[in-house]
């Protein structure tokens, strides 16, 4: 779970410091009672360092360990969403944050580098590192502290920040990302959601809204008090039957309040009454500017520049060429052919729902779509054209200006960098969001069967894909912030075989960073049924492979010396029922125009 930093919301900060006053005394009241459970965490905290100075017994030390997070479960709907950085290195993975941009990483902390470091064993050896975790995180409960005395937080913000944590609920909350080893996920769910009525109360407590709310959450603490088993939880139930209903009352008590969304940049639109909503994402959340904004025109213009062969040097091949449309836009091929007909090193990936992730190609070597295009027009084994030759021969054809002017009406003539914008924006109209998954997800409960509905179950637990492929997006592009993109060390077979490891080195190739060697993208598993062979090197043809390489621990469950493999290399254990099930729920998520009758 390596990262790539794109925007971190500090401006958040900003806008609250200097936000109205409005509401002073109930705003008051938050803050105050983030302090207090700020101090019911500082508590644990101490109570868990003295279990640990004093040499207490394993057993007490993780109950001490789940008695802790608890309490940050209550305040991190307030620190994930005003201090994202500070909770990274509280509740995040324990793995290294790394900055890109700077070649530097930073060595994780926090809960999930104590849970490694007290279970399933807990030795001597630890107790020092153990001991430094405690303190570090000490310090952060203070930082925060002081933070969250001086901010004044308006009710439009605490709404956007709650109905965040619902989402985060979903996506990271009860498919493990937080707890990958104690598997406790399911009770700190629960807790996540206890403290939404009373911050709602303190705007306004008579609301009818809120007394329905107040049921929801209480019904939805029970049903994980009652099903606390990580494995078996059913969290196709608890999505459909709680969380979603949860989200549509906290969008029904702002509108009966009058509270405007918060204006941020991000593909997740503040208007979306819950994660699964049809227009839920905004395909300009990563545009460059504004006059880079996604419009139909432009996506029209970049369709006909899509399908052009005059973009390539020899007027023989076009975009379409690789990304075919009845493929999900990919070729169908184990790796891409190059102009004179040699095999390219990596698979062609799909274009569907590539505009909702902050990073292109396999290797991440460009953060947005219209550095995307370029790159492949003027990649020398790809298309091999010149965006400026190209310019030139579209400002001599009648035809191209036309829908040039209609797409960029405010400048006098095609622009260069407009060529890029389109195609780009023909690629950002290419996300449909109408699978099976989706319809069921909004409430047609007769859409999914019995065993998709159990493989979903298994995508977002048992096996562990939703760590890495975030619902509901399932790619690797991190929610509810979407901030950041990951990509993952899973040390990929260099062929069927599994002889040996693909010797690709991915991310590595740009940044000589130890930690990225063999790094990839987490591509989206939407379309997935139609978009094989699979991996970065097309090394599996069927799902089914797919998942039993997954099902042995990755390469280095294989026996391949990946050190710095991120994918958990202990065996998943799952059943051949099981796997079926799983590459079942996998086809749900195909939208409808490529589903076969």
């Amino acid at each position: 779970m390596i990262k790539l930093k794109y925007f971190i919301p500090l401006f958040i900060l900003f806008c609250l410091a200097i936000s109205c006053k409005e509401n002073q005394d109930s705003q008051t009241t938050i803050n105050q009672d983030l302090i207090i459970d700020l101090n019911k965490l500082n508590n644990e905290i101490v109570q868990f360092q003295k279990l640990v100075t004093t040499d207490q017994s394993q057993k007490e030390i993780v109950e001490q360990f789940k008695k802790s997070r608890l309490a940050y479960k209550k305040v991190e709907w307030a620190v994930e969403y005003f201090i994202p950085e500070t909770a990274r290195f509280m509740n995040g993975p324990a793995l290294d944050e790394m900055e890109l941009e700077e070649n530097k990483s930073f060595e994780p902390h926090g809960f999930q580098v104590m849970e490694e470091l007290i279970y399933p064993e807990y030795e001597v050896t630890n107790k020092e590192d153990l001991v430094r975790e405690l303190n570090i995180f000490a310090s952060n409960i203070k930082q925060l502290k002081s933070t969250f005395e001086v901010i004044t937080i308006s009710n439009d913000y605490v709404l956007d920040a709650v109905q965040q944590n619902v989402f985060r609920v979903i996506a990271l909350g009860i498919t493990g990302f937080d707890s990958p080893i104690l598997q406790t996920s399911i009770p700190e769910a629960g807790e996540s959601l206890i403290g939404i009525p009373s911050l709602l109360e303190r705007i306004d407590g008579t609301s009818k809204t809120l007394a329905d709310l107040k049921k929801l959450i209480t019904e939805a603490q029970k049903y994980c008090k009652n099903n606390n088993n990580f494995n078996a939880f059913n969290r196709a139930v608890f999505i459909t039957q709680y969380l979603n209903p949860i989200s549509k009352k906290i969008k029904a008590f702002q509108k009966e309040e009058k509270i405007q969304n918060v204006k941020k940049s991000s593909p997740l639109k503040p208007t979306a009454t819950t994660f699964f909503d049809k227009d839920a994402f905004d395909v300009n959340g990563f545009v460059l500017s504004d006059a880079h904004n996604f419009t139909a025109d432009k996506a029209t213009l970049g369709e006909k520049l899509f399908y052009d062969k005059t973009l390539s040097k020899n007027n023989d091949r076009s975009c379409a060429t690789c990304h075919h449309p009845e493929k999900a836009f990919t070729d169908g091929l184990k790796t891409n052919v190059s102009l004179n007909g040699s095999n390219l090193m990596r698979n062609t990936p799909t274009l569907t729902y590539a505009s909702l992730q902050n990073a292109q190609f396999w290797d991440m070597r460009q953060l947005d779509l219209e550095k995307q295009s370029v790159d492949v027009i003027e990649n020398k084994d790809e298309m091999h054209g010149s965006l400026k030759d190209i310019h030139a021969q579209i400002l001599l054809d009648s035809e191209y200006v036309k829908l040039f002017k209609k797409a960029y009406p405010k400048t006098a003539k095609p622009e260069a960098w407009q060529i890029q914008n389109a195609i780009a924006s023909y690629v950002r109209s290419l996300n449909a969001f109408d699978s099976k998954f989706d319809v069921y997800m909004r409430g047609e409960k007769n859409t999914l069967t019995n065993q998709e509905i159990e493989g979903m179950n298994l995508f977002m637990g048992k096996a562990k894909c939703a760590t890495c492929h975030f619902t509901p997006l399932f790619n690797g592009t991190v929610p509810p912030n979407y901030s950041k993109t990951e990509h993952e060390v899973i040390g990929t077979p260099n062929d069927i075989s599994g002889k040996a490891l693909s010797p690709d080195t991915g991310r590595y190739l740009y940044n000589k960073m130890p930690q990225l060697v063999g790094a990839f993208k987490t591509p989206t598993v939407r379309n997935i049924a139609v978009t094989g062979p699979y991996m970065h090197n097309g090394v599996f043809k069927t799902l089914e492979e797919v998942v039993d390489f997954y099902n042995k621990g990755g390469g280095k469950g294989l026996g391949y010396a990946v050190d710095n493999q991120t994918l958990p290399f202990d065996a998943l254990k799952l059943t051949k029922k099981e796997e079926q099930s799983l590459v079942a729920f996998m086809k749900t998520l195909t939208d409808k125009k490529y589903q076969q009758n």
